[in-house]
């Protein structure tokens, strides 16, 4: 299981990467855009806060193929080993093709289809993206399209995965993993929503309260 932090925000990633077992970082345009900074410092200071053995993934803006190779090689300049984000479009699915015989990596990126997630891995992208909330944003069942691919890379494309993406709950990221999804990312919000729990907070000063009524004071030795 790969559990990967969506963002840009260099900070959060810092503090977070000394706690949870992330095995890198997505970026997509928008998250970059918040950022205010160019793409290309923000990826140069990502990598050099992750340990080496992490992944780092960024993605093109090009809509045309031939350009969306291009920026990918530009981008794979600055991180040589950058997993390539390309949306799953007909253009996309020319550009992971093409960029598959280069042997780059790549993700193939807002997805909202079994079908269409299919295509991209058929075409060599090593990572299908998912967007699991925009879909129920849109009436539709995000977890079953995961279940669905899922089971489709499972059965004819084991050499990719599903990274599930767009996440506005937990329960959204457990239900996923639940579904056998082998790598996901989240908001660094959503991240922390599994830790952050009133209930172990109460727990705590209880075992504290009691500890101190016993002994007088918070030490073990």
């Amino acid at each position: 299981m790969e559990f990967y932090l969506d963002t840009a925000d260099v900070a959060a990633v810092k503090r977070l990467a000394a706690v949870l077992p992330i095995k890198g970082v997505t970026t997509n345009p928008s998250i970059v855009s918040r950022s205010k900074r160019p793409l290309s410092s923000v990826l140069e200071e990502l990598v050099s806060i992750l340990p080496a053995d992490s992944t780092l993934f960024a993605q093109v803006i090009a809509h045309d193929a031939a350009a969306m190779v291009d920026e990918a090689l530009h981008l794979r300049e600055i991180v040589p080993s950058l997993v390539v984000k390309v949306p799953v479009t007909h253009n996309g699915l020319t550009a992971i093709k093409a960029l598959t015989q280069q042997n780059i990596p790549t993700l193939g990126t807002a997805v909202y289809g079994a079908g269409q997630g299919f295509y991209a891995a058929l075409a060599g992208a090593s990572y299908i993206a998912p967007y699991v909330n925009r879909v129920d944003a849109q009436g539709g069942d995000g977890i079953m399209l995961v279940k669905e691919l899922q089971r489709l890379l499972s059965l004819h494309c084991p050499q990719s995965k599903v990274l599930a993406a767009s996440f506005r709950t937990p329960r959204q990221v457990l239900d996923c993993m639940l579904a056998g999804c082998e790598s996901i990312t989240v908001d660094p919000d959503v991240a922390e929503l599994f830790l952050l729990d009133p209930a172990v907070d109460s727990a705590l000063q209880r075992f504290d309260q009691d500890w101190t009524a016993a002994y007088g004071e918070l030490k073990i030795y």
